[in-house]
């Protein structure tokens, strides 16, 4: 009796120590579950984890929502160079040879995040957007491809893209450069690259259907400068509303009339006063169908 009373008497000491063991086996687990997301957040090259939305306000005049987004996979490791042509380069007449290097990034993979069923999205996976002068991009899913340029002096930009057409803004992700192209002596641009210029990437084209139209995303390159409240701004035109960016990022929008749509962007000092630039100012037309 005295042995089975002392056994009962241990017994709530003996199911305490449980608890607090299996207290912190939870508390290590919760650690190593920390550590592993930690660690899935740098993936193998070409991938990575989406973050969380941040849950970023949304814009709203005459009917058009313009909300911020920057949930989208990053990709902070992905690094470009272009190769060829080599900067300041004379290239001979018709179509301009480009050859890339990339690393940590994966042309022709799919873009797993949500945004890719959200929008527009190429099913030919992540690429590379080729934009000369500021004029239209071309999309390339290849690190070598060939494309028609007139004679004369151009600035091109390069930048990593998600299939959703969604750039990659930080530094190691964009090339630009002046090349020159044909024989005669080019006509100087008198472009500095060390100035801030503005570039437009999306939208672009026709969208068509619900999937594409009822969100469009709108998408812009900054080089040399950078958006925040009292400093630099983008303001962006849509359709004659304007709205006033100071965050660097893509934006989503919504409640846009079936038909043709006009953007209009503008690279802007603190007093709203144009930023002298070539590119700081450019006004494109897109197109969404049923």
């Amino acid at each position: 009796m005295k042995t089975s009373l002392g056994l009962l008497r241990s017994l709530p000491l003996a199911l305490a120590g449980l608890a607090v063991l299996g207290s912190c086996d939870t508390s290590k687990q919760g650690v190593d579950a920390a550590a592993n997301a930690s660690s899935s957040a740098t993936s193998p090259a070409g991938t990575s984890a989406p973050r969380r939305s941040s849950g970023l306000p949304t814009m709203q005049k005459n009917g058009i929502n313009l909300t911020p987004f920057d949930d989208s996979p990053k990709y902070t490791e992905a690094q470009l160079r272009l190769t060829s042509p080599p900067p300041g380069a004379t290239q001979p007449s018709g179509a301009v040879p480009f050859s890339y290097e990339l690393t940590n990034f994966r042309l022709t993979q799919m873009t797993g995040s949500e945004h890719a069923a959200q929008m527009a999205n190429s099913m030919k996976g992540q690429h590379i957007h080729n934009i000369v002068d500021n004029q239209p991009y071309s999309a390339h899913y290849e690190t070598k491809f060939s494309k028609p340029i007139a004679d004369g002096q151009h600035v091109v930009l390069s930048f990593l893209s998600r299939s959703y057409h969604e750039s990659l803004k930080h530094r190691g992700a964009y090339d630009l450069r002046v090349v020159n192209v044909g024989q005669a002596p080019p006509t100087p641009l008198n472009v500095d690259l060390r100035a801030p210029h503005l570039f437009y990437s999306r939208p672009k084209d026709t969208y068509t259907g619900p999937a594409e139209t009822q969100r469009v995303m709108l998408d812009f390159y900054l080089v040399n400068t950078t958006l925040e409240p009292g400093g630099n701004n983008v303001r962006a035109t849509i359709n004659g509303t304007e709205f006033m960016l100071d965050r660097w990022l893509p934006y989503m929008m919504e409640g846009l009339p079936i038909g043709q749509n006009t953007v209009k962007l503008e690279l802007v000092d603190s007093s709203g006063t144009l930023i002298p630039g070539p590119f700081n100012s450019v006004t494109r037309t897109f197109t969404l169908q049923p």
